[in-house]
């Protein structure tokens, strides 16, 4: 299972990336349906270019899947996303059904997987699966490395 999630995470990976070429904190998230290990949707962070506090990773690729398999219940479906799930998205994923959630780097203030909070514990209608901290030092270092540019792009335009 370790080397299929590996495979997978990787794929978010480059979508956390691709969000960093263009401003975006660079998170990247898939969401793969269990049975034939098809990726069903993707999404990486747009909160700057969206202008909006909703356009996280996790909600686009859950919103893609909802729409490709033409319902809101992602049944034999998996969440891979390189930062732990944030409220917003943690709730997403008790909403839409989701089996499994893989996360890779955690997140100590929005994380609610386990870092801040565990929403999965909690007495809601559905509890997925959770594995943190796969791929957890390249999932890290892509937000490190982000962080730091911009902190360095700062000092440079005052």
């Amino acid at each position: 299972m370790m080397q299929r999630d590996e495979v997978y995470m990787k794929k978010a990976l480059e979508l956390a990336k691709i969000a960093a070429k263009q401003g975006e904190v660079p998170v990247g998230a898939i969401v793969v349906k269990k049975s034939t290990g098809e990726i069903i949707g993707r999404g990486f962070n747009r909160r700057e270019y969206g202008r909006s506090p909703l356009t996280h990773a996790e909600i686009i690729a859950i919103d893609e899947a909802s729409k490709r398999l033409g319902g809101w219940r992602l049944i034999d479906c998996e969440l891979f996303v390189t930062l732990e799930p944030c409220p917003m998205c943690a709730g997403a994923v008790i909403n839409s059904r989701i089996e499994r959630v893989v996360f890779g780097a955690y997140d100590q203030k929005a994380g609610s997987c386990g870092s801040v909070t565990n929403l999965f514990e909690l007495p809601y209608n559905h509890k997925p699966e959770l594995v943190g901290g796969l791929l957890e030092s390249e999932c890290a270092g892509i937000l490190s490395e982000f962080f730091k540019q911009l902190r360095q792009t700062k000092k440079t335009e005052v």
